[in-house]
C-alpha cells in the first residue's frame, strides 16, 4: 500500500516547517506570531498580500482559511489617502455569531507602497461573558427597603446625589448651577434639610460651600412660595 504524500508544512501554522520564502512573511512572521502568542488562543492574526488578494499567512486560524485562500480585501486605493494605515477596531460577525473586534494595518514598502495587510480579530466571546458574569455578581434585584433607611438623613443624601449623577452622566466636580440648584429642591423635598446638621453634609457632597447651599435653599423655597 502506497502512502500519500504529506502536504507541505505551512511555516505560519508549524514552528519546525522552512523558513517562508516570501520576504514579507520572514519580515512580518514574528510580529504576526508574538500577537498570537500573546492573545491567543482568541486573536486570530493574518497577513495579506493586496497585490494577489491572497493570504500569505494566518497564526490562530478562527475558521478553515489557509495560506494561500483569497483574502477578499478590496481596495485599497479606496481607503482615505489621508487617512492612518491603521484601521479600526471594528466589528466583524461570524456565522456562528461570535462578535470580533478587528484592527487592520497596512504595511509599506520602502517606496510607500502597499507590501501587505496584517489584520488582527480578536473574539470578543470570552470578554462579554466575563462582563456579563461580573455585572450580575452582587447586582442588586429589588428595590432599597426605604424603612430601614428613612431615619438615615446621611444615607438620604448620598442617594439624591448619587442618583442624579448616574441619571445626567455627570460627576459632582462637573455639576453646574443648574445641577446643585436640582438636587438640592430634591433634598429638600425629601426633607433633609430638616435636620440640623444637614447642610454642612450636602455642601460636602456636593463640593460646595455651605453659603452656596443655603442660597440655593432659600431660591428654591423662594419659587415655591406663591407670589
Amino acid at each position: 500500500m502506497t502512502r500519500e504524500p504529506e502536504p507541505p508544512a505551512d511555516p505560519t501554522t508549524d514552528p519546525a516547517a522552512d523558513p517562508p520564502a516570501d520576504p514579507r512573511l520572514r519580515q512580518w512572521e514574528p510580529v504576526a506570531r508574538a500577537i498570537a502568542l500573546l492573545l491567543g488562543p482568541y486573536a486570530e492574526v493574518v497577513l495579506h498580500d493586496p497585490e494577489t488578494d491572497r493570504v500569505l499567512g494566518i497564526w490562530n486560524p478562527t475558521g478553515s482559511r489557509r495560506a494561500g485562500d483569497p483574502s477578499y480585501l478590496g481596495e485599497l486605493a479606496a481607503l482615505d489617502p489621508a487617512g492612518r494605515d491603521v484601521h479600526g477596531p471594528y466589528e466583524k460577525v461570524l456565522a456562528d455569531g461570535r462578535r470580533l473586534s478587528s484592527v487592520s494595518a497596512v504595511l509599506r514598502a520602502p517606496d510607500g507602497h502597499p507590501s501587505a495587510v496584517l489584520c488582527v480579530n480578536l473574539d470578543r466571546t470570552p470578554l462579554e461573558r466575563a462582563a456579563a458574569l461580573l455585572s450580575s455578581f452582587g447586582a442588586p434585584t429589588e428595590h432599597r427597603p426605604e424603612p430601614l433607611f428613612e431615619q438615615d438623613w446621611t444615607e438620604r443624601i448620598q442617594h439624591v446625589v448619587g442618583g442624579w449623577v448616574r441619571d445626567h452622566g455627570r460627576p459632582v466636580e462637573r455639576f453646574g448651577r443648574a445641577d446643585r440648584l436640582a438636587v438640592v429642591r430634591l433634598l429638600d423635598e425629601a426633607g433633609v434639610f430638616a435636620v440640623r446638621r444637614a447642610v454642612p453634609v450636602v455642601a460636602g457632597a456636593l463640593g460646595s460651600s455651605r453659603s452656596t447651599v443655603y442660597a440655593l435653599l432659600a431660591e428654591c423655597r423662594a419659587e415655591r412660595t406663591p407670589a
